[in-house]
């Protein structure tokens, strides 16, 4: 990403009045999306649910669940017609930060192995494969497996 780009990418918390755009977003991106009801309980459990913006338009999302000293990255999407754009390293990057600031010594992610794009970005930030959740994910014939990645923050933190 540009650092114009990146300039100009306002990071902002979401609330329920954003789920209309959100479920936008989801809908397009996902062949199995998360429903409304999947963001109305995280914003309900106070999860960090994070919108990017360029100017009034939401580009990307991500919702963070912190459990004790661990982030677990749950969800995060870039619009179709802003990915290749870097849109998706500034979101993982502020979630990471903001891990980060909440005391997390990790973030925990599940990813589909056939998500060639973001694994090459989960690896590029540090992440590594730790495990793998057999049948995770549906699919167009039955499931398909999750590789659990973790990346260890470090105090100050790269990337």
């Amino acid at each position: 990403m540009s650092a114009v780009l990146a300039a100009k990418l306002s990071m902002l918390p979401m609330y329920p009045a954003d789920l209309d755009e959100i479920i936008e977003i989801e809908n397009r991106v996902y062949p199995f999306p998360w429903s409304r009801a999947n963001f109305v309980d995280s914003i309900a459990a106070g999860y960090s649910v994070w919108g990017g913006r360029l100017t009034d338009e939401l580009v990307g999302y991500y919702v963070l669940m912190m459990v004790v000293d661990e982030a677990h990255l749950l969800n995060i999407s870039v619009a179709e017609q802003h990915q290749g754009k870097g849109i998706g390293a500034c979101l993982l990057r502020h979630a990471m930060r903001l891990a980060r600031q909440a005391g997390a010594c990790s973030v925990l992610l599940e990813v589909r192995p056939s998500n060639a794009q973001a694994l090459a970005i989960y690896q590029h930030f540090g992440f590594r494969q730790i495990g793998v959740r057999r049948g995770y994910y549906p699919a167009e014939k039955g499931s398909e497996d999750a590789l659990v990645m973790r990346q260890v923050l470090l105090p100050g933190g790269a990337k």
